[in-house]
């Protein structure tokens, strides 16, 4: 019994022995696997510093030791079973996960940031059309989310785009994003003589051109499709392209789909191209090397031999660069697939993404959108949407130890308001005044395209989101253009856009323009709205209301009859709109001034206000409408705020007035200085519909600061109107001590 213990005993401590020897031999081999010696350089052969190699040997060295100690362990087991000597064996190290959950015994490469901090960065995008303008800001806010670093923004642009574009970042203000645009119009001559299938039509060929449209002296550019969403910092893509050859001067991910491989149907015939092929949602391009080559030669020699057997593109800029990399590889830096995760359908995009860390660019590139089929598309649209409606004021953040772009309106306003005085009482109105409201105009596809007609006029409102079930009804009352300030947070832009797209009253129009003015502030900004609104008319007159009101049926052909018959072109007139209300939510509409007469007599309707603020319309003087026939003309009243048809280039309303009180009345006041002429429509009328009292109304009626507040804006609004007009605006100011 003693011999045959002492044998396996020796076994086990041979068995131990081997096991060392053969733990240092796995060791020296697992490092040819992975392609590399315990102290050859790793990662893309970049040379490791000597603290990664012994740190890296240390960690090797720590498991082999936890080896032993099991060994160690399982041979304490044995030597105490006893008589029988029948030790029991456990799972051996190598059969069990290792320590700390690692998968294997490669050492990970240390991060090496090869951008400077503070190096410019150039993005170059292709943007056309109201939907692209949309979708380019998810974009941008996903970039601006993750950058270290100051950014350029190159925007190849229609008319449409360029404007929504422009306004938006100057009224976002991001310190350390520059914004430069170029009139694609001025390059459609360089692409339009290509045959193009794609939906992106020319647009989707101007990528093209990026070599002529962008500046001679800007010599790399990353090209980005308005699809994208980024997932990391947009300067780890620009570090590649120090990784570049002397010869490559593009960088592009393989095609995630079998496209080019002519394999998705009977005769299928893609463009010629490199194995799979490239995306070009994601390009890394050295401009000036392009240009060395002579790129715009090259690519259009090469556009003009396949079309003569292709006749067209099926996907645009992207046939025609993998042609041309297919007649010179060289050419082409394969970037790895994570910065560039297609998700159309059928696509092998997952092969690219193991771990969340991997994902680094994704892109919608589906006519699909986030409708596409994946098995993961649930994480990649919940990653989309949270940048989709995060809220943008956010994203105005200095990056601290670079110096910021000139910007000459952000220093403006950041001393106007340095310069408030904090212990103001009336401080937050101040500031409310001067706050910098991001705006996006055009939300929705816009297509009215306003006539040589001298009479034609827009209805001009505003709204937020409590107000939004007002719209449909508005647009069955009013057939004219219209134009509609918005405000709103991000996320309430996005549920504004599902309900108008959901709409079949609102999807059918094309000549209602929405315009977001995004939330920011306590105060509701209701005179800039109104501005905003106003000022991206098209008309050459504006009905000047609010959206609690339904105009008459057909009162959009009655105004223009009107204008024509008073002949106002040739006058400086503001016609008034009688205004009436409900108390009931449910409402037969009058058809016709008689049908109003009646209602009003029986009680279902009564002149506006009449009961809470009689001066705001009574110097309309209803008496006199019921049985007029013929405009008739009203003088100025105190506190008089009529809804007027004026010429779009009237007064723009004052925007100190924020929330609840006197923003009409300042503006009729204006008017009057300006010695414009009040007239009443004798068949015209408009209804306000009941609804909950605003937020602001309620501070108004529940704060006396707030009330003290409006008094010191309205002196000061006296004043200045003084300033402007002289002795002729002394009677504001008498009538306002009078009273």
């Amino acid at each position: 019994m003693l011999r045959s213990w002492r044998m396996k005993l020796k076994l086990l401590l041979a068995t131990v022995t081997l096991a060392i020897l053969l733990s240092w031999l796995y060791l020296f081999v697992g490092s040819l696997e992975y392609g590399r010696f315990l102290l050859l350089p790793p990662c893309l052969g970049e040379q490791p510093s000597r603290d990664v190699e012994r740190e890296a040997l240390a960690s090797r060295v720590r498991r082999v030791e936890e080896e032993n100690q099991q060994l160690r362990l399982q041979l304490g087991q044995a030597q105490a079973e006893g008589s029988d000597g029948s030790p029991q064996w456990g799972a051996s190290a190598e059969d069990r996960d290792p320590p700390g959950g690692e998968r294997s015994n490669r050492t990970a490469c240390p991060k090496q940031r090869t951008v400077h901090k503070c190096e410019l960065l150039h993005v170059a995008i292709v943007c056309a059309g109201h939907n692209a303008s949309r979708d380019v800001v998810t974009l941008v806010k996903s970039i601006l989310f993750h950058r270290k670093n100051p950014l350029h923004f190159h925007f190849i642009t229609d008319s449409v785009a360029h404007q929504i574009l422009q306004t938006l970042f100057q009224s976002w203000m991001v310190p350390s994003v520059h914004v430069s645009f170029y009139n694609a119009d001025d390059l459609k001559a360089e692409v339009s003589w290509i045959p193009n299938k794609h939906y992106s039509g020319i647009y989707g060929l101007m990528k093209l051109t990026l070599t002529k449209a962008l500046p001679s002296n800007l010599s790399k550019v990353i090209v980005l499709d308005t699809d994208i969403t980024f997932a990391t910092d947009i300067a780890e893509l620009w570090a590649v392209f120090g990784k570049f050859s002397e010869k490559q001067v593009i960088g592009l991910v393989e095609n995630q789909s079998d496209w080019y491989l002519g394999n998705l149907w009977k005769n299928h015939k893609p463009w010629p191209a490199l194995g799979r092929g490239f995306n070009t949602g994601v390009i890394l391009l050295l401009l000036d090397r392009l240009r060395r080559l002579g790129w715009e030669q090259m690519w259009r020699l090469t556009a003009e031999r396949e079309l003569m057997s292709m006749l067209s593109t099926s996907l645009a800029d992207q046939d025609i660069f993998n042609a041309v990399l297919k007649q010179d590889p060289s050419l082409v830096y394969r970037l790895p697939c994570f910065w560039n995760v297609q998700l159309s359908d059928h696509t092998r995009s997952e092969q690219c993404y193991t771990e969340l860390s991997d994902l680094k660019v994704i892109h919608w590139n589906s006519p699909k959108k986030l409708r596409v089929k994946n098995k993961h598309v649930e994480f990649f649209r919940n990653l989309y949407l949270t940048f989709l409606e995060y809220d943008g004021n956010l994203l105005r953040r200095e990056l601290f130890g670079c110096a910021s772009l000139p910007s000459p309106p952000r220093d403006q306003l950041q001393q106007a308001l340095e310069e408030l005085d904090e212990d103001d009482p009336c401080y937050d109105f101040r500031q409310q005044h001067l706050m910098q409201h991001r705006i996006h105009l055009f939300f929705l596809q816009y297509e009215f395209l306003a006539l040589p007609n001298p009479t034609d006029v827009t209805l001009v409102a505003q709204l937020s989101m409590d107000r939004l079930q007002m719209l449909e009804a508005i647009c069955k009352h009013w057939a004219g253009p219209i134009s509609l300030a918005l405000y709103m947070s991000d996320a309430e832009a996005q549920q504004f856009l599902r309900y108008a797209q959901a709409s079949e009253v609102l999807s059918a129009r094309r000549n209602v323009a929405y315009h977001i003015v995004y939330k920011e502030g306590q105060f509701y900004p209701i005179n800039l709205l109104r501005n905003v609104a106003l000022a991206n008319t098209q008309t050459p007159y504006v009905f000047l209301t609010d959206i609690d009101f339904l105009p008459m049926y057909g009162l959009y052909d009655y105004l223009r009859n009107s204008i024509q018959q008073l002949e106002l072109p040739q006058r400086k007139a503001a016609l008034i709109v009688p205004a009436f209300e409900t108390l009931h939510y449910r409402l037969t509409f009058p058809k016709s001034k008689a049908e109003l007469l009646s209602m009003l007599d029986m009680g279902s309707l009564y002149t506006f206000r009449y009961h809470v603020w009689p001066k705001g319309h009574a110097p309309t003087d209803y008496a006199k409408w019921r049985t007029a026939t013929v405009p008739y003309r009203v003088a100025w009243q105190p506190d008089f705020e009529p809804y007027v048809v004026v010429r779009r280039d009237c007064p723009r309303y004052d925007q100190r007035f924020v929330g609840f009180g006197w923003n009409k009345v300042s503006h009729i006041m204006e008017l009057d200085a300006q010695e414009y002429e009040l007239l009443v429509l004798p068949n015209a009328f408009m209804i306000h519909m009941p609804h909950a009292p605003s937020f602001d109304i309620s501070k108004f009626r529940l704060s006396a600061g707030y009330r003290g507040c409006l008094q010191t804006l309205r002196e000061e609004f006296h004043q200045d109107l003084s300033r402007r007009y002289g002795a002729a605006a002394l009677k504001y100011l008498t009538a306002e001590r009078s009273l």
